[in-house]
């Protein structure tokens, strides 16, 4: 019934308890997640869990906060990400929000990502903080469209959003859609189409309400939908239906 779009099951927090992991997530109708690499380094251990769990695809990137790290080629990437389940390219974008100073190597490593997503024709995680400007400037200026993608756990305004949906891409939304203080992002939810829309948990971190200050889990993702339900005067299971399409439509049915 729902799909995690954005986990990240290999982190310590999850992965010594993986079992439990995959029960929540039996127990609350989650069928697959998507488990998004950060660094090159860490790319077998994810590349390992989608060839081992039937329920689990990958993708392969460089997270922009990580400045000390393996910098990737767009022959890398797109070498890594020729393995039927490896299906998107990232996460990667941009953060003026965590790191400041000259970024310009952020921007630089965007548009690799970017080329490499156009190569292999596999979509791109796109992430996004305090960056939206510059970040939908690159995406037009690399041609992102051509690849499409997800901008991940989304929080930026409705017109950001609609910018990226012209664009061809998909807004997924995370925990932080339940938060009190996110009446903002509620109404940009809200307005958002559900035709472009996926559901994530970005776990372990952002745990929805009720589970707010635990670690987060793929099977809360539930929680997401639920609340995008209530903002669109639909079941929860509609909610579950519509992302769940959208997900093997983005990732899955369009491989070459």
């Amino acid at each position: 019934m729902y799909i995690d779009s954005h986990c990240h099951i290999n982190f310590p927090d999850l992965a010594g308890k993986l079992p439990e992991v995959f029960d929540l997530m039996a127990a609350n109708q989650v069928s697959h997640a998507l488990c998004i690499s950060v660094e090159l380094e860490k790319f077998p251990e994810i590349r390992a869990l989608a060839e081992a769990y039937p329920n689990v695809y990958a993708s392969v990137g460089v997270h922009p906060d990580h400045e000390e790290c393996t910098e990737p080629t767009v022959a890398e990437l797109v070498a890594l990400a020729d393995h039927p389940r490896v299906v998107a390219i990232g996460e990667t974008g941009l953060d003026y929000f965590r790191l400041t100073g000259d970024l310009e190597w952020q921007r630089e490593r965007f548009r690799t990502h970017i080329r490499a997503a156009r190569a292999c024709r596999k979509p791109l995680v796109i992430h996004t903080r305090s960056a939206a400007d510059d970040t939908l400037r690159i995406m037009r200026e690399e041609q992102a469209g051509e690849a499409g993608g997800v901008m991940h756990c989304f929080t930026e305004s409705l017109a950001v959003a609609e910018a990226a949906i012209e664009l061809g891409f998909y807004i997924s939304f995370s925990g932080i859609v339940t938060f009190k203080n996110a009446s903002a992002l509620r109404e940009v939810a809200a307005a958002i189409p559900l035709e472009r829309m996926l559901i994530e948990t970005d776990a372990p971190y952002l745990a929805p309400v009720p589970h707010r200050g635990q670690t987060n889990q793929p099977g809360y993702v539930k929680h997401v939908a639920e609340e995008i339900a209530r903002l669109h005067g639909m079941t929860a299971e509609a909610v579950g239906e519509a992302t769940t399409q959208n997900f093997f439509r983005l990732f899955v049915a369009a491989r070459p």
